[in-house]
């Protein structure tokens, strides 16, 4: 007698429902995960947004004014992000190490004597834009119409948020 040589393999109808499950995982998991990331960039803009106000209240202990103080300085008078290759005296690119066009944020300061802001502009039109200010006001909005004209520093608009 010969022996009888079954093959087995996935039919076409458990191949399916194997592809349609994973197509359901992946719809759920690609957008949490999109979000996750966006906080993540988010929450580094707000770090560094913070380390520049620490570094401007601590120049201010040492001045008695925040006139003088610029991000990245020169060989004479180096500031605080003198080594960062993309900074200027008055803006940064975050993440620091990524160069224009592929930053997350812009971060762009403006001092005079007795205070100072800090705004911080997104790249993903699904994230926050950010503002800092010398005067306590921490706001974030993502309708950033209003906040994006240079030099304009009052607020977040009406859709805005604390942070």
């Amino acid at each position: 007698m010969k022996a009888m040589n079954k093959q087995s393999a996935f039919t076409l109808i458990e191949l399916m429902i194997t592809v349609a499950i994973v197509a359901i995982i992946a719809a759920i998991a690609i957008p949490s995960y999109q979000h996750y990331v966006r906080r993540a960039e988010l929450s580094v803009a707000q770090q560094e947004m913070g380390k520049v106000a620490a570094l401007l209240e601590k120049h201010r202990t040492r001045n008695f004014s925040y006139d003088g103080f610029v991000l990245k300085g020169t060989s004479e008078n180096k500031g605080p992000y003198f080594d960062v290759p993309n900074a200027t005296d008055t803006t940064l690119l975050i993440p620091l190490d990524k160069t224009a066009g592929d930053q997350k944020f812009t971060l762009s300061l403006t001092v005079n004597s007795q205070s100072w802001a800090i705004k911080s502009i997104k790249k993903d039109a699904r994230n926050y834009d950010l503002l800092l200010r010398s005067d306590g006001v921490r706001c974030k909005t993502k309708v950033s119409t209003e906040f994006l004209e240079d030099g304009k520093y009052d607020g977040c608009g009406n859709h805005s948020e604390e942070w």
